[in-house]
């Protein structure tokens, strides 16, 4: 039977009890709300926190608002709420094609934006769709609160800029007229991690691209965000052309390793291919010819 380590369980009341347990528990403790991806890890003993603080009841993390040009989604919305928000639809469809295709209904109902960041793990989705639609985070802290870029958050394989008594609230995303997204993925099961996963999003005006995001997943532990990529798309009207040299480079980029989901060299293909797949699509969205 697999047993994880004891440990000491608190559940929060408001933020800011929440906070004051983190800072007073300092670098063993560790928030649960879902618990999907943490879970697992505890009764494998690959995660062995001293201290659990339960965010299950702070509702006020539980939103998806517009706030003048950006849109906020709280740390605590879950996976369900994100595919089936209207608002989250009509400015941002990678979303819905992400959650398409994230895990199954248990995880889909109690896992949440903030515990899919917080596990930073190379394959998860939505660290690629974040990644692709330039998303910053908001962390609270005793001092207060700060915001970093996507990039700024990932440090690397489930690490992240969280410090010790600090908390990921929120996650606000720039919205552009004219934008289009999208997201691909390749499972060898339905709610199956990816073997590989790509999204995009852009922005048009004038018939070019002014705005570009790329995300992946599965392809390398430090191939989240892809700037030669975004550059090369930048000032350029979308076209068949474009979109290929784009997928040379992201295959050329990405950093997988051989597993038993595929070859390290089928990852690259798959990199590649579905990088095309979805700025074809997100460039259709933003020009309207796609729902």
């Amino acid at each position: 039977m697999q047993v994880p380590a004891s440990f000491q369980y608190e559940r929060a009341r408001s933020v800011d009890e929440a906070v004051t347990m983190l800072r007073r528990f300092g670098e063993e403790a560790r928030v649960v709300a879902g618990g999907h991806s943490l879970l697992p890890m505890m009764k494998l003993r690959l995660a062995q926190p001293e201290f659990l603080v339960d965010i299950n009841d702070l509702h006020e993390l539980d939103y998806v608002r517009q706030e003048g040009s950006e849109l906020c989604i709280g740390a605590l919305t879950r996976h369900r709420t994100m595919l089936e928000n209207e608002l989250l639809w009509r400015y941002f469809p990678i979303f819905r094609d992400a959650e398409r295709v994230i895990a199954d209904p248990p995880v889909r109902n109690r896992g949440t934006m903030g515990g899919s960041l917080c596990q930073a793990d190379p394959s998860e989705d939505l660290s690629a769709v974040c990644a692709a639609v330039h998303a910053r985070a908001v962390i609270l802290g005793a001092d207060g609160s700060r915001t970093v870029t996507m990039e700024e958050f990932h440090k690397g394989p489930y690490e992240t800029d969280c410090g010790p008594g600090e908390l990921l609230v929120e996650v606000r995303i720039p919205i552009h007229p004219n934008a289009g997204s999208a997201y691909e993925k390749v499972e060898r099961k339905v709610g199956d991690w990816a073997v590989g996963a790509a999204g995009a999003a852009l922005a048009l005006r004038d018939g070019r691209i002014v705005e570009a995001g790329l995300g992946l997943a599965a392809v390398g532990s430090n191939t989240v965000h892809n700037h030669r990529v975004e550059e090369v798309l930048r000032g350029n009207a979308p076209s068949e052309e474009l979109f290929a040299e784009a997928a040379r480079i992201a295959a050329e980029d990405c950093s997988p390793s051989t597993d038993t989901r595929g070859s390290a060299e089928y990852k690259r293909h798959l990199a590649g291919e579905l990088t095309k797949r979805v700025l074809r699509r997100a460039a259709a969205r933003a020009a309207g010819r796609e729902a």
